[in-house]
């Protein structure tokens, strides 16, 4: 019988979810579900979540919590991480500060300021999951969803080169789907080839029954009746980044705004493409720290529950490697072994690849259009130069990092560059043990 660990399983919507996909598939019908988390209430929370769809499904799965991880990674099969260190009150400074340098914010989970120090206080915990991993459970499948999901994974797969990590993100399927649906086809029919890095990946081949499908797409988004859909007028950023750079990037236009110098550096800007204002994420985050029971006991009370597999790519990996073995092809964040050409080489990106009993073959791209890598090439010379920062304890490869982050770039100037950076290491001094002495000289 399988075993798989959820590490930080208080994150209710994706355990919940992740579960409910895994035990649809048959070698995992009678699994141990692992769950980990340091929160009693939320941990408490996905364990009913847990049982009350082991229940429904009759399934012969069993489910373990413990606030051990090195308890609920013992003898792991596969291990999913979605883990947030530090609450909305530590996290809230990632956006507060830069906006009182005048970068204006709407998520700041991926890259930028925000996401760079999300990462820096993150990193440091997701090495020693990884260590633990490599005594407890060395063959396990190491699946990431959490963010900044490129960050992360270059310094997990950099350090622990002999671990089968990889880093999904449900944009790449989620986007492909909603293309397929602004064009009036069946997604059976859409084939597509994505890749670049996370939240910043384009679909450089999509195809409807084997047929370039970017003329009926420019056909649909020069359509008015489009934007009477709901959330196509929230799309306004990327639909004008697909219009300009000739392929259509897999991220939301909320979080596509914060890395490019186009759409946030003027408050008319943020107006004309119709863009979520400053601070919206952590806005939803303080409303849910009061409804989020609620919700949950909703959910829990509720007797309907869907049992039918979502489309997260998570379970169909497990099974792919340690399950029925039947081959399953994604797009995960790798390791840029020649996978990319006019990428850095060794940095994190998005790409296909194949999972089967062997573990994980990513598949060579070649190289992206040239404006698609002008972009994506800053985005990624700035995320190695913060996890090589955070390796090292070097601040000021940090402050390198944001320098050139182009949103920051095209608000400020160097030295408020170098205040904001400094500003933002002294808030975050608690949460950062790589660094033993801060210099930005």
């Amino acid at each position: 019988m399988a075993k798989i660990a959820f590490i930080g399983a208080g994150s209710f919507g994706f355990t919940r979810a992740l579960v409910k996909d895994i035990l649809t598939f048959d070698a995992f019908r009678d699994a141990t579900i692992a769950l980990m988390d340091i929160d009693d209430e939320r941990l408490s929370y996905s364990t009913r979540a847990v049982e009350k769809i082991i229940r429904a499904g009759n399934y012969g799965a069993k489910v373990v919590s413990t606030k051990n991880r090195k308890e609920a990674l013992e003898g792991a099969d596969g291990v999913l991480c979605t883990i947030l260190n530090g609450d909305v009150d530590v996290w809230k400074y990632d956006i507060e500060i830069p906006k009182e340098y005048g970068v204006d914010i709407t998520v700041g989970d991926t890259r930028g300021p925000s996401g760079i120090f999300r990462a820096l206080r993150t990193i440091p915990v997701m090495l020693d999951i990884c260590k633990d991993i490599e005594q407890y459970c060395p063959d396990a499948v190491f699946l990431n969803y959490t963010n900044p999901m490129s960050m992360l994974c270059r310094a997990m797969q950099s350090q622990f080169p002999k671990l089968k990590i990889c880093g999904l993100c449900h944009s790449v399927q989620g986007t492909a789907q909603m293309l397929a649906n602004w064009i009036d086809v069946d997604f059976k029919d859409i084939t597509y080839t994505c890749a670049g890095v996370n939240h910043q990946a384009f679909y450089i081949d999509y195809r409807y029954k084997g047929n370039d499908a970017y003329p009926l797409i420019r056909k649909a988004v020069a359509d008015p009746k489009l934007y009477e859909r709901p959330w196509v007028t929230d799309d306004s950023a990327r639909i004008a980044m697909f219009l300009l750079l000739d392929y259509f990037p897999t991220e939301s236009s909320p979080h596509n705004s914060e890395y490019n110098q186009w759409f946030r550096k003027r408050p008319e800007l943020i107006t004309k493409y119709s863009i979520r204002p400053f601070a919206w994420i952590l806005d939803e985050y303080r409303k849910q720290k009061t409804s989020w029971r609620g919700q949950i006991e909703q959910w829990l009370n509720d007797p309907n529950i869907d049992l039918k597999r979502g489309h997260e790519y998570a379970a169909s990996i497990f099974n792919a490697v340690f399950g029925d073995k039947a081959l399953f092809k994604f797009n995960g964040n790798m390791l840029n072994a020649g996978l990319i050409d006019n990428l850095p080489q060794g940095a994190c990106v998005e790409v296909p690849v194949l999972a089967s009993a062997l573990g994980f073959e990513a598949i060579k791209v070649g190289k992206l259009p040239d404006q698609i890598a002008a972009l994506v090439h800053t985005s990624s010379i700035c995320e190695e130069l913060a996890v090589e920062g955070s390796l090292r304890g070097d601040a000021r490869k940090v402050y390198q990092a944001v320098a050139f982050d182009p949103l920051s770039s095209a608000v400020l100037g160097i030295h408020e560059i170098k205040e904001m950076t400094g500003k933002m290491f002294r808030q975050n001094q608690g949460y950062l043990p790589q660094f033993r002495s801060v210099s930005l000289d």
